[in-house]
């Protein structure tokens, strides 16, 4: 069983920088940032796969980084050049089998979310 629990998110003016933060207990095979904004599906945005590859979106390539620091067993989402369509709830969510999706479907354990709001 896995627990996540995000943090770090908060108000940023545009082109403004936020890291969040997801810590988790026990093991997955991927974890994946989504977000969601009101009235809008969740979307993917960075995944880091067990071996250390880390996929971005086309939506965010360029500006959102994704890693690992697994002394803490944590994983961050770097956010630069924010944009005010990037306001949206972010959760990190992760599943046992192997290989990422960007199918929120795919994932059994999900965060409570952090919001982020640019503006």
């Amino acid at each position: 069983h896995v627990q996540l629990v995000e943090s770090g998110g908060g108000l940023v003016q545009p082109g403004g920088s936020l890291r969040l933060s997801c810590a988790a207990s026990g093991h997955s095979m991927c974890i994946v940032w989504f977000r969601q904004a009101p009235g809008k599906e969740r979307e993917g945005v960075a995944a880091f796969d067990s071996d250390g590859t880390t996929y971005t979106s086309d939506s965010v390539k360029g500006r959102f980084t994704t890693s690992q620091d697994n002394a803490n067993n944590t994983l961050y989402l770097q956010m630069n050049s924010l944009k005010i369509e990037d306001t949206a709830a972010y959760y990190c969510a992760a599943r046992d089998a192997v290989g990422c999706r960007w199918q929120p479907s795919q994932y059994q354990y999900w965060g409570q979310g952090t919001q982020v709001t640019v503006s």
